[in-house]
């Protein structure tokens, strides 16, 4: 089979990519701007140009696979659009991949990454093997993408955005979290949470169904009173429903006694049957936890022994691009993190602090897609408070065009405190060392990763 992929360097459309090319199919691909992983694509043989340029377009092509990220105008896709050559979305791909197999599918709004691929680890180190296409390129593999042609179980990363996750059918579901996001899209908070329990209830009849307990699948019970409710109203879920939580004791599986060694965290996890006492996770995040709890949850749920389930967590080491370690030493520590969303921001804020008490903050961060910023601009402000040194670069519209009063000096305005600048990328270099940080934190999910290595090179030398 001959694959085109418009937008090849989209981190889940490269993992399609390299499935196809790994499988033996011909594939190749447009992409808008050059990167680090389109780099990888070619040295892996597979062609990439970044022109919009229908003549650029091989002869043959089976199957076009695009993702909602391309705009519809683009030259190429309205070329391929007239030919009437076969186009599916990513998100049709990849649900027909999984079908006839065992998916383990996680959705939410913010862990999906995290929670997929410490699933996948873990099995990938049992007898029962998993495939996977992730949302980042986990560090054990060196890759978004593994296959086991052997196993019967691929593990997926479920995409809310544009209601991708309605293609799957999992025998095993997780939802991490139901946050507003992606608005843009769904229109209302509420039309958002009716494809979540779209995507819930598709689970298959005899499957397993984790959630995140206090999670609201029912705009009304929100959070009004400052509380959590745990609303579900799931009716059509023919599954086993398990909850799972890092905080509290009501949950199916929850954590307790977490506790940092040396930037290592461990903690015990109760499930239903019993306790494992001293699980580690190696240089991570204290939301970690809970991401560690929700892949545990679904591991024991097929099968995966308590000494297997230990033996992976210890051994995982993490995604990048998810409190990524770039500097790590007595008087420096820089951490890249993909956190776009206020709740992520938080959690992200809320790990450093906790490992890093009392050291000086500093936090460079890229907003993420105008409306997103337009939507929870309170919300950024307010969560961007609380560090020391706040530098904002200004917003990465991805796929949008400008709203009209909408930058980030928008919601830096909003920002309490003095200590904030807004700057480019080049600024930013001359900047940070400047501010003489102890903790120095990057994030966003734009193309602010092409900062992070020149930002290392020149904090390492202060050191």
């Amino acid at each position: 089979m001959n694959y085109y992929f418009l937008g090849i360097g989209g981190i889940g459309m490269s993992a399609i990519a390299r499935f196809f090319h790994q499988r033996g199919d011909t594939v190749s691909g447009y992409d808008r701007t050059e990167s680090p992983l389109t780099r990888q694509l070619v040295q892996e043989g597979i062609a990439v140009h970044y022109e919009d340029n229908p003549a650029l377009i091989p002869d043959k092509i089976d199957l076009v696979v695009y993702t909602p990220a391309v705009p519809k105008d683009t030259a190429e896709f309205q070329c391929l659009l007239q030919k009437g050559v076969p186009m599916e979305k990513r998100s049709q791909v990849l649900g027909e991949l999984t079908r006839g197999k065992k998916c383990v599918a996680v959705a939410g709004t913010h862990g999906k990454t995290s929670t997929s691929s410490m699933i996948a680890h873990i099995l990938s180190r049992t007898k029962l093997g998993c495939s996977a296409f992730l949302g980042g390129i986990a560090k054990n593999f060196d890759s978004n993408m593994i296959v086991d042609n052997k196993s019967e179980y691929v593990v997926v990363e479920a995409d809310e955005y544009d209601r991708s996750f309605l293609q799957l059918h999992p025998y095993c579901s997780v939802i991490t979290a139901t946050d507003p996001d992606h608005l843009d899209v769904y229109g209302t908070y509420e039309q958002m949470l009716e494809a979540f329990r779209q995507y819930a209830s598709q689970t298959e009849p005899g499957g397993t169904l984790i959630l995140k307990e206090g999670i609201s699948m029912c705009e009304e019970h929100e959070h009004h009173d400052g509380h959590e409710h745990h609303e579900i109203h799931l009716e059509n879920v023919e599954a086993a429903i398990h909850t799972y939580t890092a905080h509290g004791l009501e949950a199916d599986y929850y954590s307790q006694n977490v506790r940092n060694y040396n930037g290592n965290i461990y903690f015990d996890l109760r499930t239903p049957q019993r306790v494992l006492y001293d699980l580690e996770l190696p240089n991570t995040a204290l939301y970690s936890v809970e991401n560690a709890v929700a892949a545990a949850a679904a591991v024991l749920s097929l099968g995966v022994s308590d000494t297997e389930l230990r033996e992976g967590l210890r051994t995982y080491a993490g995604v990048r691009r998810r409190f990524d370690y770039h500097i790590k030493t007595k008087n420096l520590v820089m951490i890249d993190d993909y956190a776009h969303h206020p709740q992520e921001i938080a959690a992200c804020l809320e790990s450093v602090r906790y490992l890093y008490p009392g050291k000086r903050l500093v936090v460079v961060f890229q907003p993420h897609l105008y409306s997103r910023t337009r939507d929870f601009a309170d919300e950024f402000a307010k969560v961007l408070s609380s560090v020391d040194e706040l530098i904002m670069m200004p917003i990465y519209p991805a796929r949008e065009q400008r709203i009209p009063g909408v930058s980030s000096s928008m919601v830096l305005h909003k920002v309490k405190g003095l200590s904030k600048y807004l700057c480019s990328a080049e600024q930013v270099l001359e900047l940070v060392p400047a501010l003489y940080p102890d903790v120095v934190v990057t994030m966003g999910a734009g193309d602010i990763d092409r900062l992070v290595p020149r930002l290392e090179e020149v904090l390492a030398k202060e050191a």
